[in-house]
């Protein structure tokens, strides 16, 4: 069974930007919420930035959803890291935000990852896998397997060195394994290689492997993990509206039929729950 869900607060509720930082090509910032629980790993917030989001610029942004990278602290004085990658409007207004601004969140939203045993009884460990920007909840679930003694492989992949998403802050000197596409540094290609030698390599049979990152990847992932008969869970990405599941924007097809609303089914789905003519365009 997946891990128990937080409840989110009803409504937007607006938190302090305690801090933000440029890291890895990418930027890091610090929220205090102040009404919500601890969000489960691979659980995620719909933000905007601060009450003006609709009348500065002349048009509408949406919410954008957001995994959470890191998180300190108790209900009720908690803190909240995000990392953002600029690639439209709404997100390069998150950029903007500094400390002191006001963010509107709400959240926690989604179905996290599983425990390993959760989803493999008698698992004997879990390999990680995170690409660019799908590092953030592999931090997350990192720490979170780590604290209950859960053996833990990492490996991690970029483009290149400056876009290396905030690496050493968010996994600190944890052993990670890295890829750079460009060959800056660790294995010149793509974080799936990495993940080949291990699947290949050793009896897996006992593994869970956790994946984010690009569609691509994603697909590459599961792919491997099908040939292996390796139980996978993947945090997929799709624009969303609503975060909870009116809306219908981020439907993916089912590998049984009907569709996966990826905000109230997802983010975290199984491999084989999604349909493989579309498992590579969500």
């Amino acid at each position: 069974m997946p891990a128990e869900r937080p409840l989110a607060p009803f409504g937007r509720r607006s938190c302090n930007v305690a801090s933000f930082a440029d890291d890895g090509g990418y930027r890091l910032f610090t929220l205090i919420d102040d009404e919500g629980p601890v969000p489960a790993p691979g659980q995620f917030y719909m933000l905007t930035e601060g009450p003006d989001w609709l009348a500065t610029s002349g048009r509408p942004f949406l919410p954008r959803a957001i995994s959470v990278a890191r998180t300190s602290g108790d209900p009720g004085n908690l803190r909240l890291e995000f990392l953002i990658d600029v690639i439209g409007p709404g997100t390069a207004r998150l950029n903007e935000l500094k400390g002191g601004d006001r963010c509107m969140i709400a959240g926690p939203f989604g179905r996290p990852f599983s425990l390993p045993n959760a989803i493999l009884p008698g698992s004997v460990g879990a390999v990680l896998v995170g690409g660019g920007i799908g590092i953030a909840p592999m931090a997350v679930l990192r720490r979170h397997l780590v604290s209950r003694g859960v053996p833990t492989r990492t490996l991690l992949g970029f483009r290149d060195r400056e876009h290396s998403g905030a690496v050493d802050t968010l996994f600190g000197c944890e052993e990670t394994r890295l890829a750079f596409e460009d060959g800056s540094s660790g294995h010149r290609g793509y974080v799936t290689d990495l993940l080949s030698v291990i699947l290949e390599g050793d009896d897996p049979s006992g593994a869970v492997v956790y994946a984010c990152g690009p569609p691509a990847m994603l697909e590459a992932v599961r792919k491997m993990c099908s040939h292996h008969s390796v139980p996978v869970e993947l945090a997929l990405e799709s624009p969303m509206a609503c975060g909870f599941g009116a809306c219908f924007g981020c439907a993916v097809p089912r590998a049984e039929g009907g569709y996966l609303r990826l905000c109230v089914d997802g983010p975290v789905v199984r491999g084989d729950e999604i349909s493989t003519a579309m498992a590579g365009e969500v």
